[in-house]
């Protein structure tokens, strides 16, 4: 395989790394305040049921997925939807109450467990088609490589975006404490993370109208060296932003926090 195409290839996948880890820093946040109301047993049951759910959906929409990729009605669905969680999730963070918040209102009564299990596999849902549809549209402009085709995906980017979705898991079981820390530090990393799921639907929608079938824009522009270079400059530009805009939080928001991080604990020590 020729050096620029693996260099291109590892470049998407560093970036799917840092996006999936802090969205499944957020995600695993949220699911152990799911779970926390719960004895320790059923807590860990709980989140392995929940893990378990995400794996086989997170795969097996993959699969499914590989094979619609080259419809344009599925692509157009993606990138709005890519667009909306984007759009929705800035104003519920900046205009409204946090999610977070939300979540621990919902959970100060509790819930039986398999209710429990049950909210935490609808959000592991929601978290695992975000996380697919996002790795898909990095991917799907990558060039093509000598690995079979799987469905309408070539072999390699089907094995960038699977490899993407395993590291998020691994993220979202093993290292999310380390990343809620990074959060806690720059909290401007969620936003800039949203602002590059937006960014990515954005991509999503010029291949989608570069599609043959379409054509309202020129079909080659998606794959131009122009519009990926531009591509790759916002998302940099926005993940630095992130980083270098972010403030860390006031003492007594991180104090404020303390369930939520102490619920985080409890998981990884199972």
């Amino acid at each position: 395989m020729d050096v620029s195409i693996l260099l291109e290839y590892g470049w998407v996948l560093l970036v799917l790394v840092a996006l999936e880890g802090i969205l499944a820093a957020d995600n695993a946040l949220v699911m152990a305040i799911m779970v926390k109301h719960l004895p320790d047993d059923q807590r860990k049951k709980a989140l392995f049921y929940g893990l378990a759910g995400a794996f086989i959906f997170r795969f097996g929409s993959l699969f499914v997925i590989s094979f619609l990729v080259d419809v344009w009605q599925v692509q157009a669905i993606g990138a709005v939807y890519l667009l909306f969680i984007a759009i929705n999730h800035i104003i519920k963070r900046h205009v409204k109450k946090s999610d977070h918040e939300k979540v621990k209102e919902q959970d100060k009564k509790g819930a039986g467990f398999w209710p429990t299990v049950l909210k935490v596999e609808l959000a592991d849902i929601a978290f695992a088609v975000d996380s697919i549809l996002a790795a898909v549209a990095l991917a799907v402009t990558l060039p093509s490589t000598t690995l079979p085709k799987i469905g309408g995906l070539d072999g390699g980017q089907f094995m960038v975006i699977f490899a993407g979705g395993l590291i998020g898991l691994i993220i979202m079981r093993f290292a999310a404490t380390w990343f809620v820390k990074l959060l806690n530090e720059r909290p401007g990393l969620e936003t800039a993370a949203f602002l590059i799921v937006g960014w990515v639907g954005v991509k999503l929608a010029v291949y989608t109208l570069a599609h043959p079938e379409l054509a309202i824009i020129d079909e080659h522009f998606s794959e131009s060296k122009v519009w990926k270079i531009a591509f790759w400059i916002v998302l940099v530009a926005i993940a630095i932003g992130g980083w270098f805009f972010s403030k860390g939080k006031e003492q007594t928001e991180i104090e404020g926090s303390d369930d939520a991080n102490e619920a985080l604990r409890k998981v990884d020590s199972h």
